[in-house]
């Protein structure tokens, strides 16, 4: 038998340190090379981590909420003498390989009775979902490699009635839940923003009779098997063309240069709830796309982010965000911004609204529009004027095509 260290990989983008979300083994479990050891968090998102190889757990690094440094000891494992030849950076490399899944990597094999295995082999996403909804996952037929349990598999569990796991009983009503991961980065970077940042927000009534028309009409037009449109990458569409006249409204503080960064290229953040909390995937060049191509990245790394298929890089880059909450979304709102950028735009949700239009008490179709700024680098007549911009493209929404 031999001893094998198995170190915190690097999880890419300039990570120093991650965060131990959930153990999936314990000292004295027997593991299978592949098999899911932990979920660690980086500062934008929690990836599960394999073991290189194969043999028996002897030590862990530490307690859920522990922080690792990249290079320090993780899990030390008794192995099998032929174990010796499995290389360490291909142990790394595969650790790695989870922490960027946009490259969509094979999912490691694993025997499905391996012995130890204790853990039902899922994704952090779905074990919250059947948790919250109080199914048992063990013994629930997965259709992944290896028995891997999907999103697909657990919806059938649920569409079929799957029987609740047995309520736990205890002396008091309270349950405790500690803040790890995902939730603990938003916590932070929530209380940063509101504590560095002094918000000012702007509300603004939209009427999209016209724009919610253009949008019916368009998906009138498309192929049967289309996604349907909606009015979210309309009004990113009309926010790229309006930030062309409003750069300060597309910029990051860098605080310890004490340095606006101006950007000309528009990347929005796309504020999108899921299943670990808030995340904001990001939509590159969106001032560089068309109506289409919008829509259907904001599709793309939206799913990406609630199946927590997205990359460190795909979360991370945006120089202004948007947030919405639907058919959720209230009259006004006051959104926080998004550190390092200076302003965040949110919708709110669309009604029918009697409204003078043309001399007449008509029925017209409404939306606020409720923004954040940041006061030290935004003015209030700046920010005013972007929003009246943006007003005047989305109730003519035919401007937002017109060539520059």
């Amino acid at each position: 038998m031999s001893r094998h260290v198995f170190r915190m990989p690097d999880l890419g983008e300039g990570t120093v340190a991650a965060e131990i979300v959930r153990w999936h083994v314990a000292p004295g479990d027997s593991v299978v090379e592949g098999q899911t050891i932990a979920e660690v968090s980086t500062d934008k998102a929690v990836v599960e981590v394999p073991a290189p190889v194969s043999g028996r757990v002897v030590a862990v690094a530490g307690a859920e909420g522990t922080s690792v440094p990249v290079g320090a000891e993780l899990v030390s494992f008794e192995c099998a003498a032929e174990a010796e030849s499995t290389p360490a950076p291909a142990a790394a490399e595969r650790a790695a390989a989870v922490a960027a899944p946009a490259a969509h990597p094979p999912l490691p094999s694993r025997a499905p009775s391996a012995a130890g295995a204790t853990r039902v082999m899922t994704s952090p996403a779905t074990r919250r979902r059947a948790r919250e909804a109080g199914v048992d996952l063990k013994g629930l037929p997965g259709s992944g490699p290896g028995g891997r349990i999907l999103p697909q598999d657990l919806q059938a569990a649920l569409n079929a009635g799957a029987a609740p796991a047995s309520p736990q009983t205890a002396d008091n009503d309270v349950e405790e839940l500690r803040v790890l991961g995902v939730r603990r980065v938003i916590a932070a970077r929530m209380s940063a923003a509101k504590r560095d940042i002094p918000h000012f927000s702007y509300v603004e009534e939209i009427d999209v009779t016209e724009l919610e028309a253009l949008r019916v009409h368009l998906n009138a037009q498309a192929q049967a098997d289309a996604p349907r449109l909606t009015l979210l990458p309309l009004v990113v569409a009309a926010l790229a063309r309006v930030l062309r006249d409003f750069p300060q409204c597309n910029a990051h503080y860098d605080a310890a240069r004490e340095t606006i960064l101006r950007y000309r290229a528009v990347h929005v953040g796309i504020a999108t709830q899921t299943p670990d909390g808030l995340k904001v995937p990001v939509v590159r060049d969106a001032q560089a796309r068309s109506l289409t191509d919008l829509a259907a990245e904001m599709r793309r790394v939206a799913e990406a982010a609630r199946t927590n298929r997205a990359s460190a890089a795909m979360l991370g880059g945006s120089t202004i965000t948007v947030t919405s909450l639907g058919k959720l979304g209230g009259i006004a709102s006051t959104p926080i911004i998004n550190v390092p950028e200076v302003a965040i735009i949110g919708l709110n949700r669309m009604v029918a609204r009697p409204v003078v239009h043309g001399g007449a008490v008509v029925v017209r179709q409404i939306m606020n529009l409720s923004s954040s700024f940041d006061h030290r680098f935004v003015d209030g007549f700046d920010a005013a004027a972007m929003i009246q911009a943006l007003k005047g493209l989305l109730e003519h929404p035919a401007t937002i095509f017109l060539a520059a």
